[in-house]
This record gives C-alpha cells, structure tokens and sequence, in this order.
C-alpha cells in the first residue's frame, strides 16, 4: 500500500481534492483535523502544552484555540514550538491509522507536510496548486477573515512554488483547468504504481 501525502496551501483547494479521492475509495487523513482532536485527548501532549504556553491553554480540558492562536499567529518562534510539539504525535496517529488501512494507496491530507518533515514516512507527496490571488480571495470568503489575516497565516508557510517544486505530483485548482479529470488521471496513475511497488 502507498502511502501519499496531499499537501497545499492555505485556500489551494486540497481539501477539495482529498474529497474526490475519497469519492473514488480511498482513504484519506485529515491530519489537521486529527490535530485538533489529539490536542485534546493526548494527556502527555497536554502536559507539554500547558507547560510551555500556560495554565490558560486549556479551559475545563479543552484546548483554548483562541489564547492559543493569539499566541502562535503573533509570535513565529512560539508556532514553530507548538508545532515541534504537536506534529510528532499527530504524525504517529497517522502512521497508525494507515497501518489499519486495506486499500492500493492512502492519502494524508495536511498542510505542513515539508514544514512538519512527515514527508519522510511517506512514498510520494501530491500538491495542489492554486495562484495566490485566488487563495486569498477563497480563504477570505471560507473564513471570513480579512486579507490581512490572510496574507499572515501564508507567512507562516512554505513559499507555495517552492512546496510544488518538492512535490511528486501536482493538480493545479487555477480555474482554468477541470478538477476532477486531474483527480481521476492521478488515481489511475497510483493505482498503477502501487501494482508495481508490491505494496497493494
């Protein structure tokens, strides 16, 4: 089984494409999502987070997103600390769940695939590509956020070129070409590649 990792950034569209994919059967981890999860269940992660930011990074066991990004979005040094926290658990819960997984290939869908260094554990890595006068202007409608907000969040990321060029694969989400055909065309593809690797 090949494990993929589908990678964009902020407003690219990927979690878009990880639906399709799932709409053709195969599994996918939403790892950002499972992060917010394991923030929250993980008692060693906890300790360390609250060691580092503060009894108030948790309200009645909960994570206090807002405290927490009131933090992190100010402050580059203190995101890469959460970061360096949590992408090691979060990267072993995806490691797990893939091993449960019965299919040609699996899909890790998140955001900081180069930036957390899970690519290591992966075979290939998939990007989806977007210009950035579309990301800003979808990531502005989806959160209602201003630009601003934005253009901040996509400093904290890899340079989106960058991140394609480190990419095995890349859909491109620009309007201009269809979605789904790129989708079903990659599928096949790693259909075909895991036959041959022996991983299926």
């Amino acid at each position: 089984m090949l494990k993929i990792g589908l990678t964009g950034g902020i407003g690219s569209g990927k979690t878009m494409v990880a639906r399709i994919f799932e709409l053709l059967n195969i599994p996918v981890y939403y790892a950002d999502t499972a992060a917010k999860t394991i923030m929250n269940e993980d008692e060693s992660l906890k300790a360390l987070i609250t060691e580092h930011f503060g009894e108030t990074a948790y309200a009645g066991g909960v994570l206090n997103r807002a405290y927490i990004s009131s933090i992190v979005f100010e402050n580059k040094e203190k995101l890469a600390l959460l970061n360096a926290l949590v992408h090691p658990a979060t990267i072993r819960a995806a490691e797990k769940w893939m091993q449960q997984q019965h299919a040609a290939y699996v899909i890790k869908e998140a955001a900081l695939i180069f930036e957390s260094g899970s690519q290591d554990g992966l075979d290939l890595v998939l990007g989806v590509y977007a210009p950035k006068h579309l990301r800003i202007h979808r990531t502005i409608q989806r959160d209602t956020v201003s630009r601003d907000e934005v253009l901040k969040r996509m400093s904290n990321q890899v340079n989106e070129e960058l991140k394609m060029k480190l990419c095995d694969f890349v859909i491109y989400n620009d309007e201009q070409r269809l979605l789904i055909p790129q989708v079903i065309a990659l599928h096949e593809r790693l259909l075909l590649l895991s036959s041959k690797s022996g991983k299926s």
